[in-house]
């Protein structure tokens, strides 16, 4: 799963991502946009507004239970 960076502290980083949820009453497709919280491992240079790619791990804390595995910088 992909998302963007949206805050830090820590070891914890919050990630946004965006996606279309379709309405079928009207035909349409709506923006959506969901927040995952995901551990940040010391070998991972990631700062705010890159993209990272998560994985699913077991629960670390109450709501974090996913990893950062990859980050690209913002262009």
């Amino acid at each position: 799963m992909d998302g963007r960076i949206v805050s830090i502290s820590r070891q914890t980083v919050v990630l946004q991502r965006e996606y279309l949820h379709h309405i079928a009453k009207y035909n349409r497709y709506e923006r959506r946009r969901s927040k995952v919280h995901a551990h940040l491992p010391a070998c991972v240079d990631a700062k705010e507004g890159d993209t990272a790619s998560i994985a699913e791990c077991r629960p670390l804390a109450k709501t974090v239970s996913f990893v950062v595995v990859q980050s690209r910088r913002a262009a």
